[in-house]
């Protein structure tokens, strides 16, 4: 009897962190044939990824184009051949990237289930986060299984008319990766005192005049607060570099250094003592270590931090992101309120959940391996 054939589509390196723990917890049965094919979305930056999580993917594909338009057509192109040329029983995305819309679309016209992991997530703004709000709504229309990280993600899923069959409540891999990189890889803190600030700036809709507010804010943070260190990984795009150099450059106690890799990022996050980000995945990250965080957008698609006390959604404006630093820096109730012991998306056990269900479907029992 031939095993069932898992594909899990990646292209960025969000993607890449959250599926690993899914696929190791794959590789660990003996039940299922699991295929990694990758798009080569993000080139360079995702090889680093794939090395710090042990995944050799099975498939490459060849990334044409610079721009997303080419590359989304000439993606959707090799992933039909793909799908066409051998058989998959299940194709597992995850999030909102190019490369999970397109992997779950070209899974769907030949006809296999598809499975989405981190599924739910909501603004119902579809220019923010551009363009991610409109590719995970659109998943979600062709997706089988839903894996909602939170309550949350469950209750919007349910809303739109998705059966809650359909849908199981998983929390976030993001934590079962950052569970894997303290055991494999040694993540600890090693700094005394609060630590660094650290910031994360790079979202296109900040682009122009919100971008250099933030960056002025930073430069207001930094002069105010002397003894503070602020540590920000430049994103390599031109716009955020010309921006970053331009204004930030100079400035004794900001660290302006290179795009960090993952587990650069986690030992900077572990270290720190404040996050200010756009990022999604920091606002999940940071609670795993006690980090509070300051959003630097106008909504979040992950509110529960902000629910849960270890986020606040400040804005991109350089009065409130300055005022929301002086606060922490000087009340200590107020900070120690923001350091929450339990991270509110998940618990580290959201891949065996994942794998449960999918041995669930694809062999209509659940393998007692997969529950231990």
């Amino acid at each position: 009897m031939q095993k069932p054939v898992v594909a899990l589509v990646s292209g960025t390196r969000p993607e890449i962190i959250k599926l690993a723990p899914v696929y190791h917890a794959l590789k660990s049965q003996d039940w299922a044939d699991v295929r990694w094919i990758h798009t080569g979305q993000h080139a360079d930056m995702a090889e680093q990824i794939l090395r710090c999580f042990d995944v050799e993917p099975d498939i490459r594909l060849k990334r044409e184009g610079s721009s997303l338009q080419q590359f989304s057509v000439d993606c959707r192109s090799q992933l039909d051949s793909i799908m066409t040329a051998q058989r998959f029983d299940m194709c597992v995305v995850q999030g909102d990237t190019e490369s999970a819309f397109l992997g779950a679309l070209s899974a769907f016209y030949q006809q296999v289930p598809v499975a989405h992991v981190e599924a739910g997530l909501r603004t119902y703004n579809l220019s923010r986060p551009f363009p991610e709000e409109g590719l995970r709504q659109m998943i979600s229309r062709l997706a089988r299984h839903h894996f909602a990280p939170t309550e949350r993600a469950n209750a919007a899923l349910r809303s739109e008319g998705i059966a809650q069959d359909w849908i199981q409540l998983t929390g976030n891999t993001v934590v079962d990766a950052q569970h894997w990189a303290v055991a494999h890889r040694g993540i600890k803190r090693n700094v005394q005192g609060r630590g660094h600030i650290l910031v994360t700036v790079h979202r296109r809709e900040h682009w122009g005049f919100e971008m250099e507010e933030i960056f002025h804010a930073i430069a207001e943070i930094a002069k105010e607060h002397r003894g503070a260190e602020i540590v920000f990984p430049v994103h390599l795009n031109p716009v955020v570099q010309v921006a970053a150099q331009t204004i930030l450059s100079g400035i004794d106690n900001v660290k302006l250094v290179p795009p960090m890799d993952y587990l650069e990022m986690q030992q900077a996050l572990v270290n720190a003592s404040l996050v200010l980000t756009d990022s999604g995945g920091l606002q999940e990250e940071a609670p795993t270590f006690g980090v509070p965080v300051l959003v630097l957008r106008e909504e979040t698609e992950r509110p529960e931090a902000v629910e849960a006390g270890c986020a606040a959604v400040v804005g991109p404006g350089r009065i409130a992101i300055v005022r929301e630093v002086r606060r922490l820096m000087h009340d200590e109730l107020a900070y120690r309120r923001m350091q929450q012991p339990a991270n509110p998306y998940g618990d580290g056990q959201a891949s065996r959940r994942i794998v449960e269900t999918l041995a669930s479907h694809l062999l209509g029992t659940v393998p007692q391996a997969a529950v231990a």
